[in-house]
């Protein structure tokens, strides 16, 4: 069986086009964008997606594949999978905030380690909100969801065919401001308690000066703020998993499904 040149590039371009959008996504979501997934694993998963959806998908538009259009394709194809990504990487880069917020305000802030999904030293405290969080997310099912709204974007945004307006990236940069509201509102509770016990602290120190404020003050921050964490911990989850739902209604804004 004899297959033309023309063919051969048809059917290379119906899976080139959706390959290049899901691995722009996988490597800007979060789980899979981790330093940890090693880049093998990330490729061999999106091509099976891809392979999956495939069925599902339009045909695609007649692209020269070397050339300017087919670089203009990948682009947009690039530039609508980072988007995607990019909603649910300020849900987590919320929870990261806060934990810094908290670490600093225990005294932790020079307990770090390197995060594998941001590439930068963030507080213990972060990482841990962060597992917790990556946990919850897989366990909702919200892997499912994003790759479920993948594969719709394709009957919305066809390779080629669709592109990311100006508007919808505004909606990305309003969405991005809730990093700090959000990382503030869930440390506030915590941020304040210790706040007023290093007030507390601080008046004890000048009733009676022989006190070593750093022996004393360290271990009672550090010890309060853990249970305070360990308290809070429930809530914290809980308002992200609330928000999940406003990042997925916010993708399906951005493809239009």
């Amino acid at each position: 069986m004899a297959f033309t040149e023309a063919q051969l590039f048809d059917w290379l371009a119906r899976f080139l086009w959706p390959l290049i959008r899901i691995g722009a996504l996988l490597a800007a979501m979060p789980v899979f964008n981790s330093r940890s997934v090693p880049m093998r694993v990330r490729v061999i998963l999106a091509v099976t997606v891809t392979v999956a959806v495939l069925p599902l998908l339009p045909p695609p538009p007649r692209v020269e594949l070397i050339g300017l259009e087919a670089v203009l394709v990948a682009i947009r194809e690039t530039v609508i999978g980072l988007a995607i990504g990019f909603v649910l990487q300020v849900s987590f880069a919320a929870l990261v905030f806060a934990g810094q917020n908290i670490a600093y305000s225990m005294g932790l802030g020079f307990a770090a380690m390197l995060d594998p999904q941001l590439g930068v030293q963030v507080p213990i405290i972060s990482q841990v909100y962060l597992l917790l969080a990556t946990l919850l997310f897989l366990g909702l099912d919200g892997h499912l969801v994003m790759i479920e709204m993948i594969a719709a974007s394709f009957q919305v945004l066809p390779p080629g065919l669709g592109a990311v307006s100006r508007d919808q990236l505004w909606l990305l940069v309003r969405w991005s401001a809730t990093v700090f509201s959000a990382g503030v509102l869930l440390s506030l509770p915590i941020v304040i308690a210790l706040l007023f016990v290093n007030i507390a602290l601080g008046v004890a120190t000048r009733a009676a000066p022989q006190l070593n404020i750093f022996s004393v003050g360290f271990p009672i921050t550090l010890l309060l703020g853990l249970g305070l964490i360990w308290l809070t911990l429930p809530q914290v989850l809980e308002r992200f998993a609330a928000g999940l739902p406003a990042a997925f209604e916010l993708v399906r804004k951005l493809l239009g499904v």
